[in-house]
């Protein structure tokens, strides 16, 4: 697949004009996001996420690096169009129902009005707003402006969507239907930044990510790829209790009990001997994969420098 967006080696200062101070919020940054993918941007606070997506969306330039979004160089007018952000904490008339906002700011997006009648109905069926309500947005709940925040991004038909923690403080219901709403943009061939500090919500969604640390990209690729630790195995049993359990260690690196289910970390080359020991304890085998620590655990690994 082309790259929707490429930044390479992009650096970017910024100086205190009262002190005189240059201040590097990036340093030798590059990231590949492929076209129809979902992507996710991780790093600690003040790591250079929100430079990083003020440079993709052209309200910065960097000072030296390349880049590309949407096959443009960055800051081009024509890539912009195609884009469509959710910011953290975004910002809407209170006064205004749905479709009233979602007419103004089609206008300022340059849609005429048939146009924006039918991206409304379409964005807000997509997204689960009601239509034709007199509810203002001062008396939607947080989800439903996140969800209306997602709609107004949309309204353009971008090719690219950015969005900034569009889970931040909502609840286990309103995540998931976040969730939901970015799988399904996906489906329809869209592709999607994400900047979270959700990482079980990363985890989730996304096809790869990015981490960046101190303005620099410390790892990046295939989900996949990045959580298997290779040679290391998982094997599941049924039927088993903790004492039993203790039984298979060693051999096993790990062994993990829950409500009659244990889960077996082990090194690749002794999963036969595993399974073994523990049919002759009559635990039933359920499945053999390798194993995956948690994006937690690698952004916690990579960031602090602790071996997970």
């Amino acid at each position: 697949m082309a790259s929707a967006v490429s930044l390479e080696n992009i650096r970017k200062t910024y100086k205190s004009h009262m002190l005189r101070i240059k201040r590097t919020a990036i340093e030798n940054l590059s990231l590949d996001v492929r076209e129809n993918e979902i992507f996710g941007l991780l790093g600690p606070n003040g790591a250079g996420k929100t430079t990083t997506l003020k440079i993709i969306l052209g309200l910065v330039a960097p000072n030296s690096g390349t880049g590309h979004v949407l096959g443009k160089p960055l800051g081009s007018k024509s890539a912009r169009s195609r884009i469509g952000f959710l910011p953290e904490q975004p910002y809407f008339y209170g006064f205004m129902t749905a479709e009233k906002a979602l007419m103004f700011y089609g206008h300022l997006a340059g849609l005429d009005a048939n146009t924006i009648r039918k991206r409304s109905e379409e964005l807000l069926n997509l997204v689960g707003l009601p239509q034709g309500s007199h509810l203002t947005l001062e008396k939607y709940s947080k989800g439903m402006l996140q969800r209306f925040g997602i709609a107004q991004a949309l309204l353009n038909d971008p090719d690219l969507i950015i969005m900034d923690e569009p889970s931040s403080g909502l609840d286990p219901v309103g995540q998931k239907e976040i969730r939901d709403i970015i799988i399904s943009l996906k489906d329809l061939g869209k592709t999607v930044f994400l900047s979270s500090h959700q990482l079980s919500e990363v985890e989730s969604v996304c096809d790869s990510v990015s981490i960046i640390n101190r303005g620099t990209t410390v790892r990046q690729g295939y989900l996949d790829d990045l959580l298997e630790v290779k040679g290391v195995s998982l094997i599941t049993f049924a039927g088993a209790n903790e004492r039993a359990a203790e039984a298979l260690v060693p051999p096993a690196k790990r062994v993990r009990e829950e409500n009659g289910r244990i889960s077996v970390e082990v090194d690749s080359e002794k999963i036969y001997e595993i399974i073994s020991m523990g049919r002759d304890l009559g635990f039933e085998l359920q499945s053999v994969t390798p194993f995956r620590k948690s994006l937690e655990d690698l952004f916690i690994e990579i960031v602090r420098g602790e071996k997970i």
